[in-house]
């Protein structure tokens, strides 16, 4: 049986990161200019929604890949 998923943000991380031509390193680097220390396992887990995310690494996620917080959240289908 497959767990939960620990946060919804991971993929669009993940794909922002793409976009952006960065690897997990260099997203890891930026987050840690801005104050987050994350290795690079660590935003891998992140990015495959095994890891929880909290409130303020949101924050830290958002201004390292220059986007709002919405932009973190998938878009919901109606």
């Amino acid at each position: 049986m497959a767990e939960k998923p620990q946060n919804v943000v991971g993929p669009q991380i993940r794909k922002l990161r793409y976009q952006q031509g960065l690897t997990q390193e260099m997203l890891a680097a930026r987050c840690a200019v801005r104050g987050l220390d994350l290795s690079r396992a660590t935003l891998s887990k992140v990015e495959a929604q095994l890891r929880c995310v909290t409130d303020s690494e949101l924050l830290v996620f958002a201004a390292a890949l220059g986007v709002g917080l919405k932009a973190l959240y998938p878009e919901r289908h109606k």
